[in-house]
């Protein structure tokens, strides 16, 4: 039975070169396909069928020229039967093509960068987020593919914090963060947040491409990322319809959540470089950053960006822009495509669920924060 490689599915991503069968075993060649309009490539997710049970071998052997090749090493291809549970597996990187091995006795199996966050799932969340009590939902605008830019509006305190993901549709842990944010900030826990703030939450800022498998850009090709100066319809109405609301309600808190290819850790960037920095503001900053390595194993403070040099910010980065415009304590959130090393899981390595318990974390120390005045 010939394997059928398929990746014209939600979020799917892959290009079949070839198929040999050799005497042990089948042998896979692939590449990833660039963002439309872009050179950037990283993110892959896509089926295999006609396994029967006889091992396999992919290779995809555009790896080394990705966006980001220095994320190959120490990585490992997640894997799913039955798109519910993904595992890790054993995967190799040399001459710039990453390999890995399927053994597995079943005939279907899907192999991802990270485990999905499809455009369904997001129709899914929103749905029963928007049923939830205390919920207000809008539709901010739609993207250059015509999808809707989902936002909500939960508590009535006077603290405006908002969370923001997906920008780098590729980095699904983003969304599976905005998961457990949400699940959160609709159960009874979040009552003494919503007493002290409001939250607005758009958890995906890039349906585009997260529909068409991109990595980093949406249906134009344009980074999302680098539009917070000066977004237009024509390229980033997905940035200009979030940036519009959040003028019209301020921001004093904001997380950009992301996902790295390179380090092996959690950690935050923030807005070092911006010209109204003062050491006051970069304080709240850093000690949002202790509080949280302090309040879950999860979470470190060694490991991460370089720090912008003075008045260096890059302000079309939406960090920066936002707290430079607002005065905001601005952070970006980095969470692993590999795993967090100093508290790593073997058989699933940065996860879903990992991902969503951080989002309540992060969440607890915003509503400490501002409950005793630090933020």
């Amino acid at each position: 039975m010939t394997i059928a490689i398929d990746a014209a599915f939600d979020g799917g991503n892959i290009r079949l070169l070839a198929i040999a069968e050799e005497r042990d075993r089948t042998r896979v060649d692939l590449e990833i396909v660039r963002d439309h309009q872009s050179d950037f490539f990283q993110w892959f997710y896509f089926r295999a069928a006609g396994l029967g049970g006889k091992p396999a071998t992919f290779r995809i052997l555009n790896a080394g020229e990705s966006a980001y090749p220095m994320g190959w090493p120490g990585y490992r291809t997640r894997a799913s039967t039955d798109l519910d549970t993904w595992r890790t597996i054993d995967t190799r990187y040399e001459g710039g093509v990453l390999e890995f091995d399927w053994t597995g006795d079943t005939s279907l199996a899907w192999f991802a960068y990270f485990a999905p966050y499809t455009m369904e799932q997001h129709a899914r969340l929103v749905a029963r987020t928007a049923q939830a009590p205390g919920v207000e939902h809008r539709v901010l605008g739609h993207s250059l593919d015509g999808q809707a830019i989902d936002y909500f509006r939960i508590g009535a305190g006077a603290k405006q914090v908002w969370l923001y993901a997906r920008q780098h549709p590729g980095e699904s842990m983003a969304e599976w963060w905005m998961d457990g944010a949400l699940a959160w900030l609709t159960g009874e826990a979040a009552a003494p947040l919503l007493a002290a703030a409001t939250v607005h939450v758009v958890p995906n800022m890039n349906p585009d491409g997260t529909r068409r498998g991109h990595l980093r850009t949406n249906a134009a090709g344009v980074n999302l990322n680098r539009e917070w100066h000066a977004p237009t319809v024509e390229r980033s109405p997905e940035v200009l319809a979030v940036l519009r609301r959040m003028d019209e309600t301020g921001v004093d808190v904001a997380l950009d959540v992301h996902g790295d290819e390179a380090i092996a850790a959690n950690f935050i960037a923030g807005f070092e470089g911006i010209p109204s920095f003062t050491d006051a503001h970069g304080e709240r900053f850093l000690a949002f950053g202790r509080r949280l390595a302090a309040h879950t194993p999860d979470f470190q403070t060694e490991l991460g960006y370089a720090r912008s040099a003075p008045g260096k910010a890059n302000l079309s980065m939406s960090t920066n822009q936002l707290a430079e415009r607002f005065g905001a304590v601005s952070i970006t959130l980095e969470m692993p495509f590999k795993d967090h090393d100093p508290n790593p899981d073997p058989i699933e390595a940065w996860s879903p669920a990992r991902s969503q318990r951080l989002a309540v974390s992060c969440l607890e120390v915003v509503a400490e924060m501002i409950a005793d005045g630090a933020l």
